[in-house]
């Protein structure tokens, strides 16, 4: 894996060609994903090439639709999102270049989706997207994985991914004991599916040599 400038030079190649790219970043709950897309970015809109930073979080189904469907409990799951939702926008994204495209975020504080929070300008010539399932096989994943121009996977040592992703479950308001049962019983689960699809990726990221800030 290249570094962070390789990172960017590797970007502004596949946009040689005309038209928006889309980035996709994969990887386990805790392995930095955000903190990678965040910094994509924002470092190519600095080095001349407008790019956004749209989360695949925005299309986690809310909380009442997962109560109605008994899935609360396991809120973070494939089957916690609209996939087809996040297809559509990301075939919006290719498709609707003259115009601005809304898309929606997610609050970490009310753990939940927020529609048409972020905005996709015309000039913007990437876009940045994270989420854990990009490379899952199954459908409509499949289709997403299609509509991005490259999806990449974060790679973290699980030690680490692990501390840093019970912290942050504290961070949220989580107890220290409910979130290591919750790191256990739910992410962890989710992660060995995750790590499956790491070989489909086209570029795997250390994102421990990058040094990004979490």
């Amino acid at each position: 894996m290249s570094g962070g400038a390789g990172l960017v030079e590797r970007v502004r190649k596949l946009a040689t060609g005309g038209g928006r790219v889309l980035i996709g970043v994969a990887g386990c709950p805790g392995a930095g994903k955000s903190t990678l897309a965040g910094w994509l970015a924002t470092a190519l809109t600095a080095d001349g090439l407008p790019a956004v930073w749209v989360p695949m979080d925005g299309f986690h189904l809310a909380d009442v639709a997962l109560e109605r469907l008994g899935r609360l409990g396991r809120k973070g799951a494939v089957d916690t999102f609209d996939g087809h939702g996040y297809l559509a926008l990301l075939r919006r994204l290719r498709a609707e270049t003259g115009t601005v495209v809304y898309a929606p975020s997610f609050d970490r504080d009310l753990e939940q989706p927020i529609a048409g929070a972020i905005a996709v300008p015309p000039q913007a010539r990437v876009v940045v997207s994270e989420g854990n399932y990009l490379l899952c096989p199954e459908e409509p994943w499949r289709r997403v994985r299609a509509a991005m121009t490259e999806v990449w996977y974060a790679d973290l040592d699980d030690r680490v991914r692990l501390e840093r992703l019970t912290r942050r479950h504290v961070e949220f308001g989580k107890s220290p004991e409910h979130a290591a049962r919750w790191v256990a019983e739910v992410d962890e689960p989710n992660a060995a599916a995750i790590r499956a699809t790491r070989p489909r990726a086209d570029l795997l990221v250390d994102v421990d040599a990058l040094a990004l800030r979490p």
